[in-house]
Order: structure tokens, then C-alpha cells, then sequence
């Protein structure tokens, strides 16, 4: 009789330590960058890595703000917002898991996982509190439409979202509705490409992550000039592209597309079915020149 010990089932949230511990050997530009705002880095218990100032020190009266970027991004993306905010607030910041030094997912990259996996890393490095901990949450892009699905289901018992700061979004069915439009189709073309990884991860690959990622973000920078300016600064492109050479990387954002087609899209149509909606505060934010135009 074999008397070996059966391993031990990971958790359906762990990560894959050795991608975020590997990821955190490239250039830390972006850290030491993030470091003189104030905030110390960290990697979570779910293998998420995150940046953070004063999560000990929340109350409901001083609520935590999670910030939340988009694709192809990272949390370094919220650079010139943070000097703009009170020093005192609470700050969460992660890498979306997948994205950046944050390691994938061992599940589908939709935005129920997503969400679930962040607020396991939060909660792992909070005090234990018997009532639950107050959180704004605030996303763009990608990040909105986790935001977006953590309001909708505000499930969580050791938190309380007591508002979603939604940043140039609308809900992702009426996103891929908006697809019978060929300009909107045509420019946002990713939505279906990424949503392929099969097809989508090979061809990425071959050409470079990073050459990818690049020409992306140069079609939808747009041409006003200090937008360019800000975006660009402190070499941001350049640490983006650092992580879009990784094959982990491009396969979780392209599953992160593939979920926005699949899972997030039969739920919000159960949510309208069903009657769920946002039972909290929300400010949506968006730009004459995206969504405005619509």
C-alpha cells in the first residue's frame, strides 16, 4: 500500500507565485517611481501584487479607495492621480491578476474571479474587524467592469462598497451591442480579436507582446497633445511593455477578453432577468470624445 501523502488542493484563487516573483525581477522603474508617492508594494495572498498606504488605518468614516486600471496597463497607471488625492486616504492598488506583476489565475479570468481574487488580497492584510470594511472602489477600462461586477454583486461579507467611481465604460453587454455600429466595431477591434485566445495568443505572440500592446495604445492615444504627454510619461509605455513580452500575461488579458464575451455577458443578462442593480452611490466619468459621442 502506497503511503504517500495526496497533495494538497490549491485554493481555486491561488496564483502561480513563481510568474509574480519573476515579474518582480524586471526594471523597477515603475516601483520606485510609485514608492516616492507614498506607497509601499506588496504581493498578496492570492499572489496579487498591489501597492498600499494606510490600509490598517480605514474606518467607515475613511473608507479604503481601490483603484482598479485597465488594458494593457497596470497599476502604475494611477500615478498622477495619487498626488491629486488626500494623503490620509487608504489606498489599494493592485495589479489586475494576470496583468502586470500580478500572477494569473489557476480559473476563467472573468470578472467574478477577478474581483473575488482582489478582495482576497485586501483582506489578507487588513486587522480582523467584526463589522465590514468600507471601500470605494474605482476602476478604468477593464477595471471598471470588475468595480462594475463586484457593485452589482456586493456579496462579500468582510466589505461594505459604499460607492463605484466607473471610469469611460458602459455596461459590457451594451459594449458588445454597440458592435452592430461597424465604426464602433472597427475601432475597437480587440474586443473580438482578444476574446479568440486560440487564435489571438499565437499570433500576439509571434509578433511580440510588447510590439502588440504598443501599436495598441498608440491607436487610442488620440492627438491632443498633453494627453500624450501624460500617458507617456515617466517611460509608462516602455514598463507596459515589459509585461506584455510575457506569454502569461498575454494569455490571462486575452482570457480577460475571452470571460468579457463569455461568463460577464450571461451574467449581466441574468442581472437585468433577475433585477440586480447597483444599491450604492456610483459617479461614471467618460469622455466627450469615446463614449460622449455615442
Amino acid at each position: 500500500m502506497s503511503h504517500h501523502k495526496e497533495p494538497a488542493m490549491a485554493s481555486p484563487f491561488a496564483s502561480i507565485k513563481r510568474n509574480a516573483t519573476r515579474r518582480l525581477g524586471t526594471s523597477d522603474s515603475d516601483i520606485k517611481h510609485m514608492e516616492s508617492l507614498g506607497l509601499e508594494h506588496f504581493v498578496g495572498s492570492t499572489n496579487v501584487f498591489y501597492y498600499g498606504r494606510h490600509l490598517k488605518g480605514s474606518t467607515p468614516s475613511k473608507p479604503i479607495l481601490v483603484l482598479l486600471h485597465g488594458y494593457p496597463q497596470s497599476s502604475f497607471m494611477w500615478r498622477h492621480v495619487i498626488p491629486l488625492l488626500p494623503t490620509d486616504v487608504p489606498l489599494f492598488i493592485p495589479d489586475i491578476p494576470g496583468y502586470g506583476r500580478s500572477s494569473p489565475l489557476r480559473i476563467p479570468h472573468n470578472k467574478v474571479n477577478q474581483g473575488k481574487a482582489i478582495l482576497l488580497a485586501l483582506q489578507s492584510v487588513l486587522k480582523p474587524s467584526e463589522a465590514p470594511i468600507s471601500l470605494i472602489i474605482c476602476g478604468h477600462d477593464r477595471g471598471a467592469r470588475i468595480c462594475h461586477r463586484l457593485a452589482v454583486d456586493d456579496n462579500n461579507s468582510a466589505f461594505s462598497i459604499l460607492g463605484s467611481i466607473l471610469l469611460d465604460i458602459v455596461p459590457t453587454l451594451t459594449q458588445w451591442e454597440s458592435f452592430s455600429d461597424p465604426i464602433a466595431s472597427a475601432s475597437s477591434f480587440h474586443w473580438s480579436f482578444l476574446a479568440n485566445p486560440s487564435i489571438a495568443v499565437p499570433m500576439i505572440s509571434i509578433q511580440g507582446g510588447d510590439i502588440f500592446m504598443s501599436t495598441c495604445i498608440k491607436r487610442w492615444l488620440g492627438k491632443a497633445e498633453k494627453s500624450v504627454e501624460l500617458f507617456s510619461a515617466n517611460d509608462a509605455v516602455q514598463i507596459y511593455a515589459q509585461f506584455a513580452r510575457s506569454g502569461n500575461v498575454i494569455q490571462a488579458t486575452c482570457d480577460d477578453y475571452r470571460g468579457g464575451a463569455e461568463e460577464d455577458v450571461e451574467q449581466q443578462k441574468s442581472d437585468q432577468v433577475e433585477g440586480r442593480k447597483i444599491d450604492s452611490d456610483v459617479l461614471v466619468v467618460y469622455s466627450e470624445s469615446y463614449l460622449g459621442k455615442r
